[in-house]
């Protein structure tokens, strides 16, 4: 039961610890029960209108009218209506508050005040005479040793030694160093003092030499390399202080990486430093006296400090604060002179510094020094040197305390009689209590007494916050409690019975030294006085403590000069405060106990956690099996608006993955069940992984740093999103109860503009006139170009970089009558027939194409099976012919020898191709050529393409929709006999094929054909050749931008010393199905505007299966028009158009301009009904060149109505539209058409059937994989499709595979955060997995297809929980 007190809680019951291992032994037993995502409800439905608001008119003064215009006036402005849908981000639900959660209900804390300080008589009057007092009257007494690599006492300075020194540092500081024209340092200066951890002599040399000179010391660690965890941030803080000198050993100088002119390296982020080694130097002249003595407010040293966030800072000591701190440790710790301590702490700054170098020079001590480097070879080393010298003081950590009980061969000597103190230097953290009491039952029979044990609460700021005097055994000299983990967590001290699973026990940390005063206010807010049981942060009122960070006058005033308030706002007294980082609170008797610190804390869910319990819980899961020596990090990140816990583990190297997985999921189990919360992500990395501080420990906020920079390279990864993240936004709700006509009288009552466009008037031919009869269709207009211009040049053909093959009209018009002949003379097809061409980009596909024309039969061209893979590509092609009913195949001899060849036929039997003609080879007897002349309404040719879906759609295009077709796209782009257009692009459906075989013959203009196999092997080809013709209008598909940019990206001035020019270009545009690449599109515009390539002139176009040409951007258009839109809204179906660079913005550009005769509509896919101008919907398009159906594929006459003949409900519902399956908006934009018009721009975001929907949102891929490609640069392609419910990641990383498992945080990550999903599996593959067709499209289906097959051979499969 919890036990509600408004006195401080009693927790001075002296019961023993339950060991956290057995907790989780019992716990392992049990089955977890992970926090389920609890969904408040929301509103989201606008109000009514209410008209009857206002005052009444006064008829006598004003109009009716006027009066109900001022009403509406005043009037408070609506927002526009929500549609049932939240765009704040109020919509993140806010974590579920427990209606059980433990409150404070104690009385406001009284502050605790440390006994009066009584300065013992005889001590001397500040740090300076007390070296010179016992340098002259006791000069052979010993004052420090430190232990070489042995582990023997052999190095020893005396008191008259570091005298001597000191003065000779002195001297040579004020005198010696810098510049000769500016030589010495002046009083007041900073310089760094930069020694390693096993010369502590040649350390408090330096550091008294300084004190002596009156200079400022700065202790920091040795650099080590370049790149040092936490280098940047100790050189910023010496640039802050203006530090321009380094004191160093000579054994540490030769140590330092140094350039080849043997100076010492600047390091990252340092100032240019003048190193100066403080041995060895020139006698002192007799007449040298050491300054006078600085002021007592001024600086004395400065000592550094790490932030959580990893910034590093000064905490300035003034020379009265390091002198009243000497005297209360004196007071506290009975210190005498003459008394022998042994250190192992860290000499050059907190506990370390403060007892080892200050307050035992102070009183005349010996203190033996125990390098760090010893200890992790003789963890004993410390326990040994007590015994030899009879040491009364030794100052440790609690991993001191558990590394020496595990030395157990060297238990047998040893004798810790003679200590009165055993100082551990972090009491404040929650789990050296197991290490003390370990300590003390084991050494209890080696003379430990109980009493001699003194934890102790240090902080940077505050110094020594609080600390168990030795010797006192009165009833409120110790204490400990067990209290409730929970309530805890809450922030709220309640005791709990011991042997609860979710108990922490805690250990007091003494009481506040002589002269100090302690308070406790709440963590967050103003600093407003905490209850009697609440867990707060301690705030210390002291004269010993430090002063301020070194230049930050902001943070300075708030943490060293904090006021507590009263819960009214009223100020508690005229005392300030120092917030000490410890959070904890004031038991009885004025104990102290802290539970954790403010770099520790972690607030997950609107409760608190501490790195040091979670770390406490992990280590009692078998840690000896898997941890390598115990190194764990435990940070937390902010996704999605709160914060996730991240446990980072080294783990043994002899590890098997399957038995890391069983042990992580049991931590994951411990961890859920003990602290009730969930982890986030649990990684583990090899041995030595984890970035180090210079002694040994992890650096926590480069460990932070890595993982979310993606550079840790974790062996293993176990992501748990679906159990921890229960903030998402709710599910959007679809509410089918809007009809379509009430949108459309909404739309018109608020004056909505419907959303159509069209392109200009297509223009009538005279029927009456005999040549426009004559040559309306593309087999007519061959023949009369072979007679009237039988010379013009119609195509030239690139190959092996150079133009090789040409063809006029009349050789064309020759080759395609052989070829017609041919079908005719062995083929004997009839009218109507099918025949697939089956060839290379080429001019012979060409030929082939008007040789079916002119005998009447129906060509469907099909892209050729790959040489190099020959078992995916030939079914397709099989497919394709078989659903095409091809009776007859046209190809090549190369083609005819592949069907045939071994392998092919082993994936298709040769026996069920169609008959098959070789074009190669055509009779050499003149055969009679036969001519069928086409009718409007036959079929001209078949339009056959995989979707990115996988889904085989054909299209049939009769003769007047080709010619339509061909007839717009003149009229847009000024096509005429006199122009040059270069193609690069494939040409066997869609645009692609219409401007490669059809609109050349049509319009007559020079063709520039240019494979893109060609810009495979030479990227500079297409635009060589653009830059050499002269060309103004070029098109191309995005995989040959892409192949451009990312091919002559480093070489721009290699092309204009080659004379390459793009300022003749007018239009580049390329052929898509889709959504402009606008990023592709930017970057390819930036690289090649150094050619003169002009931004405008770089657009797309936009076509899908019902009509191939929807939009081209002409001659004579407007610029394109790019908008921002909200990401957010898109997946709820809905266009907010937002600035550049807000939040959440996506930028979409417009997709061509309307052909001319091409009418567009914006329709409700589920309703029909006609949308208003920039509202999300289906495109549907009317024109003259729409599709005339699908073929076969999709038999079904329902479907041809619904795809082909589809009308809208509301709005123009007499026109009869084709429906492109694609969403997208228009919007009328400030731009004039050539005809005056405002212009609408059409905006494509995306194909209907390839949006996913999850959560009753419909996202689009490329959003979501934009975000992922930009979140690492690792990631050079990805995927995403769904599987079963679950979102899943195809990721290609383009590094080395120990890099692999860095992405599926990251990714994991910005999928939350931008997109409010949940990532259920990540795949990271090798570059080139995921499918890319001929347009550049990602075929996503065949991925997801490969990965249910297990046929993706990935780096690593990651699951996430």
């Amino acid at each position: 039961m919890s036990q509600h007190v408004t006195q401080p809680p009693d927790l001075t019951s002296n019961t023993s610890t339950p060991s956290r291992l057995d907790q989780v032994g019992r716990l392992n037993n049990q089955q977890s029960a992970h926090a389920q995502s609890v969904r408040v409800q929301g509103y989201g439905i606008a109000s009514s209108l209410d008209m009857s608001e206002g005052t009444a008119a006064r008829p006598d003064k004003v109009s009716a009218k006027i009066q109900q215009l001022l009403n509406t006036l005043k009037r408070p402005k609506r927002k526009p209506l929500t549609e049932y849908f939240v765009e704040d981000d109020d919509a993140l639900e806010a974590p579920p508050s427990d209606p059980n959660a433990p409150t404070p209900e104690g009385s406001t804390i009284t502050p605790t005040a440390g006994e009066q300080l009584t300065i013992p008589s005889g001590l001397p009057r500040n740090l300076e005479a007390a070296v010179q007092r016992y340098g002259s009257a006791t000069f052979k007494a010993t004052a420090a040793t430190v232990l070489d690599q042995n582990g023997k006492p052999t190095i020893s300075i005396t008191y008259g030694k570091l005298l001597s020194r000191t003065h000779k540092i002195a001297y040579n500081l004020l005198h010696k160093v810098g510049s000769k024209g500016n030589p010495g340092v002046k009083a007041g200066d900073r310089v760094a003092l930069i020694y390693p951890n096993s010369d502590p002599i040649a350390f408090m040399c330096a550091f008294y030499g300084c004190l002596t000179a009156g200079v400022v010391p700065v202790p920091v660690e040795v650099p080590l390399t370049k790149r040092d965890a936490g280098g940047q941030g100790i050189g910023f803080l010496l640039g802050s202080l203006s530090v321009s000198v380094a004191l160093t050993s000579e054994a540490c100088y030769k140590g330092l990486p140094k350039n080849p002119n043997g100076e010492v390296i600047i390091f990252r982020g340092w100032p240019k430093l003048q190193w100066f080694v403080t041995e060895h130097l020139s006698k002192l002249p007799k007449d040298w006296l050491p300054p006078a003595r600085q002021s007592d407010e001024a600086p004395a040293y400065i000592e550094y400090t790490t932030a959580k966030d990893g910034s590093v800072m000064g905490v300035t000591n003034t020379r009265s604060s390091m002198l009243c701190l000497c005297r209360t440790l004196t007071v506290a710790c009975n210190y005498t002179e003459g008394e022998v301590m042994v250190c192992v702490l860290d000499f050059k700054r907190k506990a370390g510094l403060w007892h080892g170098v200050l307050t035992s020079v102070f009183n005349g001590m010996h203190v033996i020094f125990i390098p760090y480097s010893l200890m992790k070879v003789d963890p004993a080393s410390w326990m040994k040197m007590i015994t030899k010298f009879k040491a009364s003081v030794a100052i440790v950590k609690s991993r001191d305390l558990h590394w020496g009980l595990l030395a157990q061969k060297d238990h047998k000597d040893i004798n810790l009689a003679s200590v009165r103190m055993l100082l551990v230097a972090d009491g404040a953290n929650p789990w050296s209590l197991t290490s003390c009491d370990s300590f003390l039952n084991v050494f209890q029979g080696k003379g430990l007494k109980q009493e001699t044990i003194c934890p102790c609460a240090c902080s940077p700021e505050a110094l020594t916050v609080a600390i168990r005097r030795p010797g006192r055994t009165n009833t409120n000299a110790s204490g400990r409690g067990v209290l409730s983990m929970h309530a805890l967590s809450y922030g709220v001290v309640r005791v709990d019975s011991e042997n609860n699973l979710t108990s922490l026990t805690l250990q007091d940390c003494g009481q506040v030294l002589p002269g100090g005063t302690m308070n406790v206010v709440k963590l967050n807010g103003p600093p407003q006085l905490c209850k009697t049981d609440e867990v707060g942060e301690l705030c210390l009122s002291a004269p010993y403590a430090g002063t301020a960070y070194w230049g930050l006058h902001g943070i300075s005033n708030s943490t060293f000069k904090m006021t507590p308030v009263h819960s009214d706002g009223r100020l508690s007294g005229d005392h300030t405060y120092i917030r000490t980082g410890l959070l904890g609170f004031l038991g009885p008797g004025g104990l102290i106990f802290v539970c954790g610190s403010r770099e520790g804390l972690m607030q997950v869910g609107g409760r608190r956690h501490n790195t040091d319990d979670i770390i406490a819980t992990v280590l009692a899961v078998e840690p000896m099996k898997f941890i390598y020596r115990g190194r764990i990090a435990v940070f937390s990140i902010n996704v999605l608006k709160d914060e996730r816990i991240i446990i980072v583990a080294e783990q043994r190297p002899d590890c098997a993955e399957e038995e890391s997985f069983h042990w992580m999921s049991r931590v994951l189990q411990a961890v859920d069940s003990i602290h009730l919360v969930g982890i986030y992500c649990l990684a583990l990395v090899p041995p030595n992984y984890l970035p180090k501080t210079p002694l040994g420990g992890i650096h926590l906020s480069e460990a932070k740093k890595r993982f979310l920079d993606g550079m840790l390279h974790p062996a293993n990864v176990l992501m748990c999103p679906h159990t921890c993240v229960t903030n998402l936004p709710k599910p959007r709700e679809v509410h089918p109860d809007v009809t379509p006509s009430a949108v459309h009288v909404g739309n018109i009552v608020q004056g909505a503009r419907l959303a159509w466009a069209q392109g200009r008037d297509i223009g009538f031919i005279d029927d009456d006139s005999d040549t426009a009869r004559k040559y309306q269709f593309l087999s007519e207009i061959l023949r009369w170009r072979a007679q009237t211009t039988p010379d013009h040049l119609l195509f030239t053909l690139v190959s092996k970089g150079q133009p090789q093959f040409t063809v006029t009209c009349s050789q064309l018009h020759k080759k395609a009558e052989r070829i017609g002949a041919l079908l005719m003379d062995k083929g004997r097809l009839n009218t109507g027939d099918h025949v697939a061409l089956i060839y290379g980009p080429s001019l012979d596909l060409i030929a082939a194409f008007y040789g079916c024309l002119f005998v009447g039969v129906v060509p469907v061209t099909i892209r050729p099976p790959h040489a190099q893979n020959i078992s995916t590509t030939l079914p397709t092609v099989r497919m394709i012919v078989e659903v095409s009913k091809s009776v007859a195949i046209l190809t090549t001899s190369a083609y005819i020898k592949m069907f045939k060849s071994k392998e092919a036929a082993s994936i298709v039997d040769v026996k069920t191709w169609p008959v098959q003609f070789d074009t190669d080879d055509l009779p050499k007897r003149k055969l009679q050529a036969v001519y069928r002349a086409p009718t409007p309404e036959m079929v001209c040719f078949l339009d056959f393409s995989v979707s990115t879906t996988g889904m085989l759609a054909g299209v049939k295009m009769s003769h007047t929709a080709s010619s339509t077709l061909c007839r717009s796209m003149k009229l847009q782009c000024e096509l005429y006999p006199s122009r040059d257009v270069t193609l690069c692009l494939d040409p066997y459906n869609g645009l692609g094929f219409v401007l490669w075989c059809l609109s050349s013959v049509y319009s007559g203009h020079h063709s520039i054909l240019i494979p893109p196999t060609e810009v495979e092997i030479n990227p500079a080809i297409w635009l060589s050749i653009v830059s050499q013709h002269k060309v103004r209008d070029t098109f191309c598909s995005y995989g040959v931008m892409d192949l451009c940019t990312k091919g002559l990206g480093t070489s721009i001035v290699t092309l204009q010393t080659r004379g390459i020019n793009l300022s003749c270009v007018r239009t580049l545009c390329v052929i898509a199905e889709e959504r402009p690449r606008i990023q592709l599109t930017t970057s390819f515009t930036k690289l090649f505007s150094g050619l003169g390539l002009s931004a405008r002139a770089v657009s797309t176009s936009f076509g899908c299966r019902v009509n191939v040409g929807i939009s081209l951007q002409g001659a004579s258009s407007p610029d394109p028009t790019t908008v921002f839109v909200d990401r957010r809204a898109l997946r709820n179906d809905r266009v907010t158009l937002v600035e550049k660079g807000s939040p959440h913005s996506v930028c979409l550009a417009e997709s061509g301009k309307l052909l001319p005769g091409v009418k567009v509509v914006i329709a409700n896919p589920e309703t029909k009904g006609q949308c208003a101008d920039s509202h999300l919907g289906e495109i549907w398009v009317n024109s003259g060149h729409n599709a005339n159906g699908y073929f076969s594929a999709y038999g079904e006459q329902t479907l041809h109505r619904d795809h082909f003949e589809a009308h809208l409900a509301t709005g123009d519902i007499h026109t009869t539209y084709a429906r492109t399956g694609y969403l997208g908006f228009i919007r009328r934009t400030e731009k004039t058409q050539s005809d005056g018009e405002r212009h609408d721009a059409i905006f494509v975001v995306g194909a209907l059937d390839e949006t996913i929907v999850l959560r009753g949102m419909r996202y689009h891929p490329i959003d979501i994989e934009t975000s992922i490609i930009r979140s690492h640069r690792r990631i050079c392609e990805c995927a995403v499709f769904t599987w079963t419910n679950l979102l899943v990641i195809v990721i290609e990383l383009d590094g080395n595979e120990n890099e692999a498992l860095d992405l599926i945080p990251l990714v994991t990550n910005v999928v939350l955060e931008q997109h409010y999903l949940i990532v259920g599996v990540v795949v990271v593959v090798d570059p080139g997995v995921v499918p890319i067709n001929s347009r550049g499209e990602k075929q996503r289906m065949h991925l997801r297809d490969g990965f249910l097959a297990d046929q993706l051979d990935p780096i690593y499969v990651a699951y996430n929980m």
